[in-house]
């Protein structure tokens, strides 16, 4: 028995992969679970993988199951068909496809065949042993965050809380147009006040025009892939 290292990489990025282990008595469906969980994928979608070679040209199907389509020849199933028995060659070429809708497709290449006096048969193999690079989100940003914000609109009602801040400032300015009001009902006794002023100025306009006679001088106050 041997243990063999695939590097699966994202087919638009090839910087984004992750290296998994896998046993060579295996078969294609472990291979199909251990790739999902690599890039944190869900299950629900239907896949297939293709034989390659190093121009990643796509040959015969090693399919999750056969599909409602037209196939040049039939393909093999996951879970009937070994890792091992498709291995031709040490730099084995694979492609996996999943999700036909969105297309998610990556390139897989046996790097690596452990024998089994080095393999640590301890672990539980298919095994997630490297990650390298951010991989992509499968249903991308705008559905979970349209959820999140969704729940945070209908807690907090965002629209009714729009509403009310138009409403209390319709409010304060109702409250400073009633100050104003009250300010020009009070105008008459300020003219009153300022009448009487006038009657008792006289008085002193004259003591001032005698001081400033007798003195001569006077001032103005400046206003300051």
């Amino acid at each position: 028995m041997a243990v063999l290292k695939f590097r699966v990489s994202w087919e638009e990025d090839d910087a984004i992969y992750r290296d998994v282990l896998v046993k060579h008595t295996q078969n294609f469906q472990d291979l199909h679970f251990i790739i999902l969980k690599a890039f944190e994928f869900d299950q629900k979608h239907d896949a297939t993988f293709y034989r390659s070679n190093d121009t990643w040209q796509r040959g015969r199907e090693i399919s999750k199951e056969v599909y409602d389509r037209t196939y040049k020849v039939a393909p093999l199933l996951m879970e009937e068909t070994t890792i091992g028995s498709e291995i031709i060659d040490t730099n084995q070429h694979f492609i996996y496809e999943y999700d036909f809708v969105k297309s998610w497709s990556f390139l897989i290449q046996l790097i690596q065949v452990v024998k089994n006096a080095d393999a640590d048969m301890t672990l539980e193999y298919p095994l997630v042993s490297r990650i390298e690079g951010v991989g992509p989100m499968q249903y991308g940003t705008k559905g979970l965050l349209g959820e999140k914000f969704a729940d945070i609109e209908e807690k907090y009602d965002l629209n009714e809380a729009a509403e009310g801040f138009g409403e209390e400032g319709e409010e304060d300015a109702h409250a400073s147009d009633d100050r104003e009001n009250t300010s020009d009902d009070g105008g008459d006794d300020g003219e009153e006040d300022a009448d009487a002023s006038d009657d008792g100025g006289d008085d002193d306009s004259e003591d001032d025009n005698k001081q400033d006679n007798e003195s001569g001088s006077g001032f103005f106050e400046g206003e300051a892939f």
